[in-house]
């Protein structure tokens, strides 16, 4: 018995989407907005972080998170920290557990400083410390 061309094509189709790969990366930013946007503090991460640190720490069973705060004081001065920790996720419902595995924390002031200089210090700060998650996660060379 043959199946007719049009009800194999849906079949290859669901097939397809049910073996799709899961997501290289994952990601939970925390951050002040008005310092680095999610979008942004992840695109700082992902660039950051090499695959290797991905094969050991894969993304079915772990999240990076990271958190952005700071800001302009009233005297001008630009204060940022940035923290990033790589946390486990449960096996069953895959919610984040709050064990980290790795973590670290970039500080930083700079007088007289912008707005635009300390949102460039927040993602300067912030790829210092994925940096340093990842240098103690893997031997980069």
């Amino acid at each position: 018995m043959r199946l007719p061309i049009t009800l194999l094509a849906p079949l290859l189709v669901m097939a397809a989407a049910a073996t799709a790969a899961p997501p290289k990366t994952n990601f939970i930013d925390h951050s002040n907005a008005n310092l680095i946007g999610a979008e942004a503090a992840k695109a700082v991460m992902d660039a950051a972080i090499p695959a290797r640190v991905w094969s050991i720490y894969p993304a079915r069973s772990f999240v990076f998170s990271s958190q952005v705060e700071g800001g302009v004081t009233p005297a001008g001065t630009c204060v940022v920290a940035a923290r990033v920790m790589l946390l486990p996720l449960t096996a069953a419902a895959k919610a984040v557990l709050f064990r980290p595995q790795k973590m670290a924390t970039a500080y930083d002031a700079v007088p007289n400083a912008s707005t635009e200089q300390c949102r460039a210090l927040a993602r300067d700060k912030l790829k210092e410390a994925t940096a340093a998650v990842v240098s103690a996660l893997v031997k980069t060379s």
